[in-house]
């Protein structure tokens, strides 16, 4: 596996796409296109990150462009970690009383990049999700539809490889997810993460499947691009809990990136999963 640095190189180049604002429940609000380069200078070993976005309806005199936010890094913050193929997270080290949380998650596949921002408000509800979809410039991918139910039914098997922010060696295991409906029209769902086994049962309302049996309550809200978020339906002082993007990239292949969270409120790792579906 390369370094973080390595890692973080993945992702150079030119990326068009747009910034989607997305409510809680999964209502589309405001899309607006974007422009983000990421250069390597100096032999790579500074990184500009220019970021330009659009208006939709482009009108130089009434509805200019925003200014472009341009920065410069030499290093990584301890905020962020990077996985081989250049998939990434980044976001609060650690919750506190009376601040805004959240995470960002960003999966990189062949010309394509899926980026999905889950923000709190100071009382730990769910604000908004912003969903990034960026495609490499002079490449014209097709775009993955929304996501749907129908399309997560079946099992999905796989590996989960954890990464750890005091950069100690990953940790790998196997994978299983299940889910199925029943027959009340909810969803039963039978996650296995190596030696572990959780069992649950969802509601669906419209684009949200709301997983309340337990004492951590999370749903899940289907968006487009074939992306999902994951959130707990209230982040909670000294309650465990995780973050969680899912893209999938075709009707066989998903990738989910989890952020997760001790009960103290600091951030303990993050978890990508690649997964295929076998029935």
């Amino acid at each position: 596996m390369g370094t973080q640095w390595e890692n973080f190189l993945k992702n150079l180049g030119e990326w068009r796409g747009s910034f989607t604002q997305i409510s809680p429940v999964g209502e589309i609000l405001k899309d607006t296109p974007s422009l983000l380069k990421l250069e390597g200078l100096e032999g790579n070993q500074t990184v500009r990150l220019t970021l330009q976005r659009f208006p939709s309806k482009p009108d130089t005199t009434t509805n200019p462009p925003d200014d472009p936010l341009v920065r410069e890094y030499q290093s990584l913050g301890k905020d962020i970690l990077f996985f081989e193929s250049g998939t990434f997270s980044q976001g609060t080290i650690q919750v506190a009383p009376f601040a805004q949380s959240g995470g960002e998650f960003g999966f990189v596949h062949q010309d394509r990049r899926l980026r999905l921002v889950e923000l709190f408000d100071p009382g730990g509800d769910l604000k908004n999700l912003t969903l990034i979809r960026e495609y490499r410039g002079g490449t014209h991918p097709a775009e993955n539809p929304a996501l749907t139910v129908e399309q997560l039914l079946g099992t999905w098997r796989g590996e989960a490889v954890t990464l750890y922010p005091d950069l100690r060696s990953p940790q790998a295991f196997p994978t299983q997810m299940r889910l199925q409906r029943d027959g009340d029209g909810g969803i039963e769902q039978q996650l296995t993460f190596g030696d572990r086994r959780i069992s649950s049962r969802a509601v669906v309302a419209g684009s949200v499947l709301r997983f309340d049996t337990g004492p951590d309550p999370v749903q899940v809200v289907l968006l487009p691009g074939g992306a999902s978020a994951t959130v707990p339906q209230q982040v909670k002082l000294r309650t465990a809990f995780f973050l969680e993007a899912g893209w999938l990239l075709n009707p066989q292949e998903r990738q989910r990136l989890i952020r997760q969270y001790d009960d103290t409120g600091a951030w303990v790792g993050l978890t990508l999963v690649r997964e295929y579906r076998v029935d």
